[in-house]
């Protein structure tokens, strides 16, 4: 039986998978870790896509851990099986070769908020709320969303955030650098499927090294990263899809 839980269609050349939770606000459940981490290979395998979005349905992008679950009792094994499967899913993002898109509106909170960093650009509705509110219930943040946090917001805003559970709107979240745009909730997708397609006209292989070369970056030396963007320059010189790609841009700059 298909997961509906996670659901995947296809725009052109653009991926979008949403999170179909929403009578529970896309809270996190063991089936919808899994179906993510199957939607998002689906997107890597899948030729004819060159960005993936990620979003929720209803009026939240997600809620976090559902509580209504956890509050029914998990063992201790329960949240071991529970916790490879969302650090799995930030393994299957960091190998997704492909831009990956957060489009979110309501609630990103916890686990859900680190569905959003993970993520290589964020689009917000201007009703989206952030928030890690895992102190509060005696939790601690589990898929790297303490790294990927103050790498985006800096070390002194992501240790506020974290050890307060405040939550931030999305004019805040800009104001931070967690989130790149905020539009209006009714427009969301329509916005983010236009930055999504104006990235998917770009070139596949550059669009994967270039991703590539900024993630890792981070944590090269100098020498490190400009090695890594000379291989990257000569693998798309040598590559003949991509330098009949370059060949047809070059030849649309000259008709202008």
């Amino acid at each position: 039986m298909t997961n509906q839980t996670v659901l995947y269609e296809k725009s052109n050349n653009v991926a979008i998978i949403t999170l179909n939770r929403p009578q529970r606000l896309n809270a996190i459940t063991r089936e919808l870790t899994n179906g993510l981490i199957a939607q998002l290979k689906t997107a890597r395998q899948d030729e004819d896509i060159s960005v993936v979005i990620l979003t929720g349905a209803g009026r939240a992008f997600c809620a976090g851990e559902d509580l209504k679950e956890t509050s029914a009792g998990k063992s201790f094994e329960d949240w071991v099986e529970e916790t490879k499967g969302l650090q799995e899913v930030q393994r299957v993002v960091m190998d997704l070769g492909k831009p990956l898109i957060a489009a979110v509106r309501g609630y990103a909170l916890g686990g859900g908020c680190e569905f959003a960093l993970s993520c290589d650009i964020r689009i917000a509705a201007e009703d989206a709320q952030f928030g890690f509110p895992e102190t509060e219930v005696g939790l601690t943040i589990t898929t790297a969303g303490t790294k990927l946090l103050a790498q985006i917001v800096g070390l002194g805003k992501a240790k506020e955030l974290v050890f307060t559970g405040d939550f931030i709107g999305a004019q805040e979240a800009l104001k931070v650098g967690l989130v790149n745009k905020v539009v209006p909730a009714e427009s969301l997708l329509d916005e983010t499927l236009a930055v999504a397609g104006k990235i998917a006209e770009k070139s596949p292989l550059s669009l994967k090294l270039s991703r590539i070369a900024i993630d890792q970056g981070l944590h090269a030396s100098f020498e490190q990263t400009l090695e890594l963007e000379a291989s990257h320059l000569l693998t798309c010189v040598g590559a003949q899809n991509q330098k009949t790609f370059v060949e047809q841009k070059l030849k649309k700059m000259k008709a202008k």
